[in-house]
C-alpha cells in the first residue's frame, strides 16, 4: 500500500479495519467525527456493518451485544460522549467482553469546547464507570503509532477479555501525517469459546451477564477481575525513554505533548542541560519501572500536560518521594507550547536561557 497521507481520525478507522474489526456503533462528536464517517464508508466494503445509533448510550450497549458474538466491535467519541459511556462500559468490564473504545480528548469540564486536551486521564485510568475495575489505555503519540496500537488494542482486547481504550487529543484527531500500513503479524489468541454464537440445538445456551446477587458469588468474580487486572500490569506495560542515561532532570509526557516536550529537551540538551524524557504508552498500567530505576540518581522529575495536573500523581505515586517532582500543565484547550516547557525546564534546572 506505501505511506499515505491521512488524517489521524481516519487513521484509526482505517487501523481498526486491518485488525479485523468488522462492527462500528457510534455517534458524532467533535472533534473525533471523522472517524465515524470513515466508517459508515468503509465498513460496508468489507462486509462489516456501521451503524449510527440514537445516542452515544445506544452506541456503547449495542458494542456490548456485538461483543458478546465474539466479534471485534469498536466505538468512539469525544469528552462527553465518552462520558455516557461510562455505564456500559462497567458492563463490558463486568461481563468480560473484549471491544475497544476511542476517546479523543476535548477541552472540558461540561460541554467546553473542541479544543484538544488531556483532562480525561483521571476518568480512563482510574475506572471512569462504577464498581472495582481498571481498563488498559493506550496513548499514541504520532498517526503512525496510531496504527500500531489500535491493531495492539484489539488484541489485548481479546486476550484478557476486557475493553481497551484508545486515547488521543483533538489535535492528533485532527492533523494529517503520512502513514504506513504493512502486515499485520497474527498474535496467538484465546478461542473465543464462550461467545453467545447459537447452540443451533446441541448444548447447553452460554449466558454472559455482569449480573451476581449473591453478595459472597459477586465477591468471588471480583477477585478473579482483580486477578486479570494484576496480569495485564504486568504483562502489558509501555513505554519510551528518551536521553534518560545521563539526565538529571526528567520530563514525563504523553501523546502530542510529549512531542513538544521532546523538542523543548533538544533546545535544553544544546545549552548543555541534561533532561530526559518518560512516555508512558500506557497509561494504565502505568510504568512504573523506568522511574524505579531513575528516581533515586535525578534531581527531579516534570509532568507536563494538557490539564489541570492528573498524570502527576501517578508520576509522584511512581518516585515515591525519593525525588521532586514539579507539574507543567495548560488547560481547556490550550496547547503548550514548546518554549514554555523550555522555559519551565530552566525555571526548574536552574539554567540560564541564552
Amino acid at each position: 500500500m506505501g505511506k499515505v497521507l491521512m488524517k489521524g481520525n481516519e487513521v484509526i478507522a482505517e487501523a481498526a479495519v486491518q485488525a479485523g474489526c468488522k462492527y462500528f456503533f457510534g455517534y458524532p462528536i467533535t472533534p473525533q467525527s471523522e472517524l465515524v464517517a470513515y466508517m459508515a464508508r468503509r465498513l460496508p466494503e468489507v462486509g462489516g456493518l456501521f451503524l449510527q445509533a440514537e445516542s452515544e448510550i445506544a452506541a456503547i450497549n449495542m458494542v456490548y451485544g456485538a461483543a458478546g458474538t465474539g466479534v471485534r466491535v469498536m466505538t468512539s467519541s469525544s469528552s462527553p460522549g465518552f462520558s455516557l459511556k461510562q455505564e456500559g462500559i462497567s458492563y463490558l468490564v463486568g461481563s468480560e467482553l473484549p471491544a475497544v473504545v476511542v476517546n479523543v480528548v476535548r477541552g472540558g469540564p461540561g460541554l467546553g469546547n473542541i479544543q484538544p486536551a488531556q483532562s480525561d486521564y483521571f476518568q480512563v485510568t482510574k475506572g471512569g464507570g462504577h464498581g472495582d475495575y481498571n481498563i488498559p489505555v493506550l496513548a499514541p503519540a504520532s498517526l503512525q503509532e496510531i496504527v500500531e496500537l489500535t491493531s495492539e488494542a484489539f488484541d489485548i482486547a481479546d486476550r484478557y477479555r476486557t475493553p481497551v481504550i484508545l486515547m488521543g487529543d483533538g489535535m492528533l484527531g485532527q492533523m494529517m501525517e503520512p502513514v504506513e500500513f504493512g502486515e499485520r503479524t497474527e498474535s496467538e489468541l484465546p478461542e473465543k469459546n464462550w461467545a453467545t454464537t447459537g447452540t443451533r440445538g446441541d448444548g447447553q445456551p452460554k449466558i454472559i451477564t455482569s449480573l451476581e446477587l449473591n453478595a459472597e458469588a459477586l465477591e468471588t468474580r471480583n477477585e478473579a477481575l482483580q486477578n486479570k487486572f494484576a496480569r495485564i500490569k504486568e504483562n502489558e506495560v509501555r513505554y519510551e525513554t528518551y536521553k534518560t542515561d545521563d539526565a538529571d532532570y526528567i520530563m514525563v509526557a504523553f501523546g502530542t505533548v510529549a512531542r513538544l516536550t521532546m523538542n523543548a529537551i533538544n533546545k535544553a540538551r544544546q545549552q548543555g542541560l541534561k533532561v530526559g524524557l518518560i512516555r508512558p504508552i500506557s497509561l494504565w498500567p502505568f510504568p512504573e519501572k523506568p522511574f524505579l530505576e531513575t528516581r533515586d540518581r535525578v534531581k527531579g522529575y516534570i509532568s507536563v500536560e494538557m490539564s489541570a495536573g492528573q498524570m502527576v500523581e501517578d508520576v509522584r505515586l511512581a518516585v515515591n518521594g525519593h525525588a521532586d517532582v514539579d507539574f507543567y500543565g495548560r488547560t481547556g484547550g490550550v496547547v503548550p507550547t514548546q518554549e514554555e516547557i523550555y522555559q519551565k525546564i530552566l525555571t526548574v534546572t536552574g539554567g540560564i536561557s541564552v
